[in-house]
C-alpha cells in the first residue's frame, strides 16, 4: 500500500538563517549607547504572564538602577523579530527565548556566555542547564520551567472503580473502561505542531526512543500505544487537530476522563463547580526497568552580543537579580511554573502544593535539545509528522517513523 508522503526534505533551518547575526549586531545602528537604558525582548504578550514577568523585570531593574524599554511580541513572531534585529544590528540587551531555540541562536555567536559576565549558573537542575548550554558554555537560564503529566477526573475514575494508571497496559484498560457514549477515556494533543512532539516525547523517550534515529522498534512501540487508542475509540480522532488548550477544554467539560497536559492549564481549572482532578506521572511500559522521562518546558533568558560591554555588564546584573531565588519563587507561584533550582522545592511547594507532581518531574526532566542541539527543530517536525501519519491511518507506526527518518 502506498502512503502519501507528507515529510519534505530538510530545508534551510533557522540556525542557518541566523548565521550573520553575530557580525551584524555590532554595527552603528542608532540604538542608545546609554548603559543605564536596556532594551528587553520577550514573548509574554498576554496577561497574566505579561504583567507577572514585567513586574519581576522592573523589580530587577530598580535593584540595579537602570531603565528598561520592554517589547513583548507573540511567540510565533519572536524568532522572526530576532532575525530582523540581528540583521539590522539592533538586538536587545536582554532576550527571552523558548528553550529549544536557544542553541540555534547561540550557534550564531549572537549571544554572550553568561558565566564570564558574572551571572551565577550553579544550582540549576541538569535539564535546565542542558537547555541553556551550547558547546560547553551556558548562554541562557530559566527562572522557572514546566513539563507535562497525566490529569485524571477523580469522580469518573472512582465511579468506574479505576485507579490512576502507572503502566501502558493500565492506561489502555482504564481508557477503555472510562469511555462512554459522551466521553473518551483519554485525550492528548497530536496536531501538526511542536505541541504534538512535546506530548509524545515522554512515551518515546521512556521507551528508549532517540531523536538520532526515529526508525526503531522502541519508537514504533511508543507510537503504537497512541495509535491503538485512537483506532479503538478510547481516544478521539480529533486529537489530530486539538491544541493543548482544546484538550483541557474537553477534560473540563467532562468529555475526557484523562488527559496529558501541563500546569499552565491549572488557573483555568480552578474553581469550576464539580471538577475534581488529580495529577500523576505519565505511565511507562515496564515499571521494573523504566522511569518516566519528562520533557523540559519553559523560557530561557539570554544576553545578546551587542558590542557594548557596559550595557552587557548591566544586563548581566539585571538578569542576576531577575533569576534570584526570591524572584524565581514569586514568578513560579504566580505562573504555576517550577523554579529551575531543585533546592527551592520545599519552599515552593509550601506555596503551591498542587504542583508537587510537576516539581518532582523537573529534577530529571530532559531538555529537548540535549541530543541534537541546534538540529532539534528538524527532528521535532519529523516526529510530529510521523505521529500524524500513524494516527490518521495513512501508515503504520513503524512505516510512519521510517518515512520520517528517511526524509528529515
Amino acid at each position: 500500500m502506498q502512503h502519501k508522503r507528507t515529510v519534505s526534505r530538510r530545508t534551510v533551518t533557522a540556525a542557518g538563517l541566523l548565521a550573520p547575526l553575530g557580525l551584524a549586531a555590532c554595527g552603528n545602528t542608532g540604538v542608545s549607547s546609554d548603559p543605564n537604558v536596556l532594551r528587553v525582548l520577550d514573548s509574554y504578550s498576554n496577561d497574566p504572564d505579561n504583567g507577572i514577568i514585567g513586574a519581576a523585570l522592573e523589580a530587577a531593574a530598580q535593584q540595579v538602577g537602570v531603565t528598561l524599554e520592554r517589547v513583548s511580541v507573540s511567540g510565533g513572531s519572536l524568532i522572526q523579530r530576532v532575525l530582523q534585529q540581528g540583521s539590522s544590528g539592533t538586538l536587545p540587551d536582554i532576550l527571552m527565548l523558548d528553550n529549544p531555540d536557544l542553541q540555534q541562536i547561540a550557534s550564531t555567536t549572537a549571544l554572550k556566555p553568561l558565566g564570564p559576565l558574572g551571572v551565577p549558573t550553579d544550582g540549576y537542575a541538569q535539564g535546565v542547564l542542558d537547555a541553556g548550554t551550547y558547546e560547553g558554555e551556558v548562554y541562557g537560564l530559566a527562572p522557572t520551567v514546566n513539563t507535562i503529566a497525566l490529569f485524571y477526573d477523580v469522580k469518573a475514575l472512582d465511579a468506574a472503580g479505576v485507579t490512576p494508571p502507572t503502566t501502558w497496559d493500565e492506561l489502555r484498560e482504564a481508557a477503555a473502561t472510562l469511555t462512554t457514549g459522551g466521553r473518551y477515556g483519554f485525550s492528548f494533543c497530536a496536531n501538526a505542531t511542536y505541541e504534538n512532539t512535546w506530548q509524545f516525547l515522554p512515551f518515546f523517550w521512556t521507551n528508549g526512543g532517540s531523536e538520532r534515529n526515529l526508525d526503531t522498534p522502541e519508537a514504533a512501540q511508543a507510537l503504537e500505544l497512541l495509535t491503538d487508542m485512537v483506532a479503538d475509540g478510547t481516544a478521539s480522532r480529533s486529537v489530530l487537530n486539538w491544541t493543548q488548550a482544546d484538550v483541557k477544554d474537553q477534560f473540563i467539560s467532562g468529555k475526557a476522563a484523562m488527559m496529558i497536559n501541563g500546569p499552565w492549564q491549572l488557573p483555568e481549572m480552578t474553581g469550576i463547580d464539580g471538577l475534581e482532578y488529580g495529577i500523576v506521572t505519565l505511565p511507562v511500559r515496564d515499571p521494573a526497568t523504566q522511569v518516566s522521562v519528562a520533557p523540559l518546558g519553559g523560557e530561557v533568558w539570554a544576553i545578546p552580543s551587542t558590542g557594548n560591554a557596559e550595557k552587557e555588564a548591566k544586563a548581566a546584573e539585571v538578569l542576576t537579580a531577575f533569576l534570584s531565588d526570591d524572584s524565581s519563587l514569586s514568578m513560579g507561584e504566580q505562573r504555576y511554573t517550577v523554579p529551575g533550582k531543585p533546592a527551592l522545592r520545599e519552599e515552593y511547594l509550601q506555596r503551591r502544593p498542587d504542583m508537587e507532581t510537576f516539581t518532582d518531574l523537573i529534577v530529571d526532566a530532559r531538555a529537548r535539545t540535549a541530543e541534537l542541539g541546534p538540529e532539534w527543530p528538524a527532528a521535532a517536525k519529523s516526529i510530529y509528522t510521523a505521529v500524524q501519519l500513524a494516527l490518521s491511518g495513512q501508515a503504520t507506526p513503524a512505516e510512519a517513523l521510517a518515512e520520517a527518518e528517511e526524509y528529515r
